[in-house]
């Protein structure tokens, strides 16, 4: 069997959610980014606690869809897998990119970066790739990709704040990994705090309290 796999380029459209309005009294925007299995308006619901006078959530929504269950009800979706990662990645990053010229976030706003999960992988890629001066790259439950660099972060100010959030029982990470995982990211981002919340591979409202 002679068979041939070929690339092509095409236009397309995605949704992403929005917490709150942009307006004068905007002080911070959030950018957040969901783990695997999420959809953008069930994830962006764990912000509702910030004060909605000051802040402003944009949660993107991953592109690829899928059923979570047999009965065909329940639907997740999921950023990147091992198929095509260069490609897909690059295809999310442009949608990020769309995403924010659309927003028109005004200059003097903070902006936070944060990734859960699998949402660490597109959060830290983008910021990275795209030299993003963000005010806090909060990094929760999720591996920093492997091909990133120190040199890759040159460009970010000692001021960024950087966290890396994790629950003490979380069942995804064993003591070794996080160790290793600890040890490269103090090397990459120096300025980095590393936190944890009692529970397991979830996103604690009450940790964000002090990602600023």
């Amino acid at each position: 069997m002679n068979t041939t796999e070929k690339e092509i380029t095409y236009s397309t459209t995605n949704t992403y959610s929005s917490l709150n309005n942009l307006q004068d009294t905007t002080k911070t925007v959030w950018l957040v980014f969901h783990g695997i299995g999420y959809l953008s308006r069930y994830f962006i619901r764990f912000f509702d606690g910030l004060d909605k006078e000051e802040n402003y959530i944009i949660a993107p929504q991953a592109p690829s869809k899928y059923y979570k269950d047999n009965a065909y009800r329940r639907v997740g979706s999921s950023w990147l897998t091992k198929e095509n990662t260069q490609s897909d990645t690059e295809n999310v990053l442009r949608y990020i990119d769309a995403l924010i010229a659309s927003e028109k976030i005004p200059e003097d706003t903070k902006l936070v970066v944060l990734g859960y999960s699998q949402g660490v992988s597109i959060a830290s890629r983008w910021v990275c790739s795209r030299k993003i001066h963000c005010d806090a790259l909060v990094m929760i439950s999720g591996g920093f990709p492997k091909e990133l660099s120190k040199e890759d972060f040159t460009f970010m100010s000692r001021d960024t704040k950087v966290t890396h959030i994790l629950g003490e029982k979380d069942p995804y990470f064993e003591i070794v990994k996080v160790k290793n995982q600890i040890r490269r990211l103090q090397e990459i981002l120096p300025q980095i705090k590393f936190t944890t919340h009692a529970g397991g591979h979830e996103l604690d409202p009450k940790t964000l309290v002090d990602v600023l």
